[in-house]
């Protein structure tokens, strides 16, 4: 696949092996949140988001 057709999903996690391989310990707080957000994409993270307020709100109804 050459740059060109590369899609930005794909170019991001190429960039952050290359990352990687050139520096394993400086990229530890970049973990977490981050690589789950980037592999969810938009509409994933949308709805995630959604469940967290929708948890939020339940809890504050039932245990309040």
């Amino acid at each position: 696949m050459t740059e060109e057709k590369e899609t930005p999903e794909r170019r991001r996690e190429r960039m952050r092996q290359e990352e990687l391989k050139k520096n394993p310990s400086g990229s530890i707080y970049r973990s977490g949140l981050l690589d789950l957000v980037g592999s969810l994409g938009w509409k994933g993270t949308g709805i995630l988001i959604l469940l967290i307020i929708l948890g939020f709100i339940i809890y504050t109804i039932f245990f309040q």
